[in-house]
This record gives C-alpha cells, sequence and structure tokens, in this order.
C-alpha cells in the first residue's frame, strides 16, 4: 500500500506545531505524525486525525487541543478521525525521533529488529541515559500501550522504547 504525504495547508503549519502529544509533551502532532489534513475552508479549519492506534486515549484531548488552538486565533476547527491508513511509526519526523530520544524514550527501530528486541533475541534498543546497547526487555508495557520498559545493563536506568507499529 502506498501512503501519501499529508495534505497540510502552509499556513496552518505554526499552529498545528503548538500542539503537543499529552503523552509524550515534547512531541507536536506534526511530529508525531497523527495529522493527516490540514486546510481551510471559509473559516472553518478541518483536520483529519489518525490515531497512533485505534483505542488510543490521547485522540479526544488533541482533538480539544486543536480545537482551542485554532480558536484562539479566531478559527473554528472541525476534526475527523481518520482510521484508515493506520498510522504507523513511519509517520514519525525524525526531528519528533531525536525529540523523543532526548526526552528519555527510545526511538521506534524498523520491523524486525523491533521484533528481536521485544522477544529478547537481540540488544538493539539503545539506552537513552548512556548510549549502550546493552539493554534488556523488562516488560512489554511501559507507561503506555504504545511503548515497552527497557533497562541498560551498563548504567542500570530503565527507559522506555516506542514499539514499532505498521
Amino acid at each position: 500500500m502506498t501512503i501519501t504525504a499529508p495534505n497540510i495547508q502552509k499556513d496552518l503549519i505554526p499552529i498545528l506545531e503548538m500542539v503537543s502529544d499529552p503523552e509524550i509533551p515534547v512531541l507536536t502532532v506534526l511530529d508525531l505524525g497523527v495529522i493527516r489534513e490540514a486546510v481551510e475552508q471559509e473559516g472553518t479549519v478541518y483536520i483529519k486525525l489518525t490515531p497512533t492506534y485505534s483505542g488510543c486515549p490521547a485522540m479526544d484531548v488533541i482533538g480539544d487541543d486543536l480545537k482551542a488552538a485554532f480558536t484562539k486565533i479566531g478559527k473554528k476547527a472541525e476534526i475527523e478521525l481518520v482510521l484508515a491508513p493506520a498510522w504507523t511509526t513511519d509517520w514519525i519526523s525524525e526531528s519528533g525521533k531525536r525529540k523523543m530520544e532526548v526526552y528519555g524514550i527510545a526511538a521506534p527501530l524498523e520491523e524486525t529488529a523491533d521484533k528481536e528486541a521485544l522477544l529478547g533475541n537481540a540488544k538493539v534498543v539503545k539506552c537513552t541515559n548512556c548510549g549502550s546497547t546493552n539493554t534488556h526487555l523488562v516488560s512489554q508495557f511501559g507507561s503506555t500501550a504504545c511503548k515497552a520498559l527497557f533497562k541498560c545493563d551498563d548504567c542500570q536506568e530503565p527507559f522506555d522504547y516506542f514499539k514499532c507499529l505498521k
């Protein structure tokens, strides 16, 4: 399946960049790649929002935050949840992945490496504290369903890893 690039009206980008993911506040909705379309027509901004997974509780908060951001500049926003195509970690921007790492969450690996790491077959998840790959899985689920909990065997610090979703 070919995934087309999001249709985002350029003059709306500064407002969208002000809305953060409530679960990872260093990431904007653009960094996360959940905005699939944002266009203004006759004073209303129409936004298509794809959840990171179908039951993600953050989507309501993000929708409300988007509406509030546009209300501040005198515009109405209408939010439509779009479930297909399903969100993938490939949609996280490179800038977003770097922000995630600085924040203390290991960015998603590619699909094969992710599976090997989550099955405990490979030490490929890099510690966000010291940079070592001498890490191990503590739990398939971290602070949210989309993260796993890892621990570094060198510096002994725990950290979240954002699982690869395809």
